[in-house]
């Protein structure tokens, strides 16, 4: 068995080819059911193989049936270990669905027995975090933050702090804008993208900006300058010099084009200037 957990994961990570990494850790845990269950080596390989079996499932671009596959392997939603409900959880949320975990986190969360092992207080914080802040459900983030489950899981400081990211949360839910065609979370992420591009691109060209001034007088082409700028505006922006939002790309990059014009052929013309 560890070998073939070994196996796995020499596909999964070295080879890349998770179909087969999906159905050696399948083949794995059929091997496992046959195994006695109390044993804690049969316990840790079989959550090996089920961890695998989901970055497998994920890569493939199945990770609708995931849960539903990790389900089967432990026949109940209580039984599944906590790391493994953490990645479950993690992964419903990288891909916009954290609503699909909503009703098995609960029900672990809820299962006496789990309030006992460790991990149980990340499940939690990461079931309050992924799941229920982002679905705006209030009543039960303050029910699970107030209720046994938060007694067990978190301190009052960090009850404190998973209050006050609610509440953070509802306020923003306040303040969003009438239209409902707009989604500001979508919005902000739009700008804070743009912005870090925009970023991106000032730190490139002026570093390129310096190797110019670096360069010399007569060693460097203004016209490889000018090329490998606008290819890279290109390369990196892609947006139609057209379009009203492209403007503030371009009035950058023209900035940027100015002051290395400026820096390479000023000292020539302030000294033809003079000369003449």
């Amino acid at each position: 068995m560890s070998s073939m957990l070994d196996t796995a994961a020499e596909q999964m990570m070295v080879e890349q080819d998770f179909q087969e990494a999906f159905d050696t850790c399948d083949r794995g845990l059929g091997s496992l059911a046959n195994m006695d269950q109390e044993d804690s080596r049969c316990g840790e390989l079989k959550a090996g193989f089920c961890m695998l079996g989901m970055q497998a499932l994920a890569e493939l671009n199945q990770w609708q049936g995931v849960l539903s596959w990790i389900i089967q392997q432990y026949e109940h939603q209580e039984k599944i270990p906590a790391k493994i409900m953490q990645m479950c959880i993690l992964l419903y949320s990288k891909v916009g669905e954290p609503a699909m975990m909503q009703d098995a986190a609960r029900v672990w969360l809820h299962c006496p027995s789990n309030s006992r092992v460790t991990g149980f207080g990340m499940v939690a914080e990461l079931y309050l975090l992924h799941v229920l802040v982002p679905l705006g459900d209030r009543d039960e983030a303050l029910q699970l933050i107030h209720g046994d489950v938060g007694s067990f899981a978190f301190t009052e400081d960090q009850r404190q702090t998973a209050l006050d990211v609610v509440e953070e949360k509802e306020r923003r839910n306040e303040e969003l804008p009438p239209d409902p065609g707009i989604r500001p979370d979508s919005e902000i992420a739009t700008h804070s993208t743009t912005g870090s591009v925009i970023r991106k691109l000032e730190a490139m060209l002026r570093c390129f900006y310096r190797k110019v001034l670096l360069a010399g007088s007569g060693s460097f082409s203004i016209r490889k300058v000018f090329i490998a700028a606008v290819l890279l505006y290109m390369l990196l922006l892609r947006t139609d010099p057209a379009l009203p939002s492209s403007f503030m790309w371009i009035s950058k990059l023209l900035q940027l084009l100015r002051q290395m014009w400026t820096a390479m052929f000023a000292p020539y013309h302030q000294a033809l200037t003079q000369r003449l």
